[in-house]
């Protein structure tokens, strides 16, 4: 059967074309050993079936926060039911009868049906590659093969949490300081659309010359008066443009570099996203998946195009025989404090142990980081819109008060 797919490689590039397979799980299996990550896949016009979880899910789809949710729940209670001797597919059936969330519940039972007709849970899992990463599969993989199963699951549960709560602390940081800047734009067009525009038919029945920054505002808020679908029209081509260049491989690569050297945020984004990936790679050698398969896995898992190249740099770099730590000194995105107790841990044995500590510790500088920012960014925007709003109301007063003045002279 022949399977049409899209795919993106190592360096990030996106990549189209054609597989023969069986059928869409074994077509998916075959591009990942060629390094390619699969996006979609279909079967060509006239024949067979795509991925079992893309043809019984249809469109729907779940949300990053929602899917780390079911997943931490789903790792942790099965978990606890496979560590007290629950079978194995009871465990499953249990977990689906206490999810409300209708996707998941099906995700959940048809996961149960391949593992009752002899499937293994990791192979099972990979009928739903867009709710079971390939980290996670992994995970039970070694666990299955090593008969500890419950060992895994835990881990996986770990590391799962670590990150719901880092993405749940930058979440949280960022709500107030966008509902700030939210209003302080709204107060702004309210005025210019409604409330100056009052003062304009006032100042002309009085006559009166107009300071500079009053003839400002007016000849705004007139602009936008009449010509807001224009403001529209160009807002909303922009989104529309922007996101379609930023889908092209020129914009990915230029959008990703320019986050990385981006003050501040840039170094934010190099350290959570280092964080991230010591922490797959620490998980995965607990789990005892080889340190080659952890490296693919890790790079499978980044986002950012540079950080994509480093740990495929790093792959290369093991495959001659070279440590991890000297592929990573080569990069200027990780800091040569952390190449040095990667060393350290090569050195003593404890690579893995090691590399969870300092994913801990990543995520827990930046958590402080990120608060203290946020605490900074609150009273910045507020002293800005109280700026903004007193030179508007300035600019309306002004004229009353040059008003009274020649009033008083007369």
């Amino acid at each position: 059967m022949r399977f049409s797919f899209e795919a993106c490689d190592a360096a990030g590039a996106t990549r189209k074309g054609f597989v023969e397979a069986s059928d869409s799980v074994e077509a998916m299996e075959s591009l990942r050993r060629q390094g390619l990550f699969v996006s979609h896949i279909r079967p060509e016009k006239g024949g067979g079936d795509a991925a079992p979880g893309q043809v019984r899910m249809g469109r729907r789809r779940m949300g990053k926060g929602r899917l780390l949710k079911n997943l931490a729940f789903f790792s942790r209670q099965l978990y606890l039911l496979v560590s007290s001797g629950t079978p194995l597919t009871e465990g499953i059936h249990s977990l689906q009868r206490q999810v409300k969330d209708p996707v998941w519940k099906k995700v959940l039972g048809d996961v149960q049906e391949h593992v009752e007709h002899g499937e293994p849970l990791s192979a099972a899992m990979l009928h739903y590659p867009q709710y079971f990463d390939p980290v996670c599969r992994s995970l039970i993989a070694a666990g299955e093969a090593g008969g500890n199963l419950a060992q895994m699951l835990d881990r996986l549960a770990t590391m799962i949490r670590k990150q719901t709560q880092t993405r749940s602390a930058i979440i949280g940081a960022l709500i107030y300081p966008t509902l700030l800047i939210g209003v302080a734009f709204s107060v702004l067009l309210l005025m210019l659309l409604f409330v100056l525009p009052r003062f304009a038919e006032m100042f002309k029945s009085l006559g009166v010359p107009l300071p500079a920054t009053t003839r400002f505002m007016m000849d705004l808020s007139g602009a936008l008066q009449s010509y807001w679908w224009a403001g529209l029209i160009i807002i909303i081509g922009s989104v529309i443009g922007g996101r379609i260049w930023a889908k092209t491989a020129q914009g990915r690569a230029t959008l990703h570099k320019l986050v990385l050297v981006t003050p501040i945020a840039g170094r934010l984004v190099r350290s959570f996203s280092i964080a991230r990936i010591l922490r797959v790679i620490g998980t995965l050698g607990q789990g005892s998946v080889p340190l080659l398969d952890a490296l693919g896995l890790a790079r499978q898992t980044a986002t950012n195009l540079e950080f994509i190249r480093l740990m495929a740099s790093a792959e290369a770099a093991v495959t001659r025989g070279s440590a991890i730590s000297t592929a990573f000194s080569e990069s200027p995105l990780v800091d040569s404090s952390l190449c040095e107790a990667i060393r350290s841990g090569e050195q003593s044995g404890q690579l893995a142990n090691l590399l969870l500590n300092l994913a801990d510790f990543l995520d827990e500088e930046n958590e402080i980081i990120v608060r203290s920012l946020t605490s900074i960014l609150e009273p910045v925007i507020l002293i800005a819109l109280g700026l903004v709003v007193g030179f508007v109301a300035m600019s309306m007063f002004l004229p009353m008060f040059d008003l009274t003045a020649m009033t008083q002279h007369q």
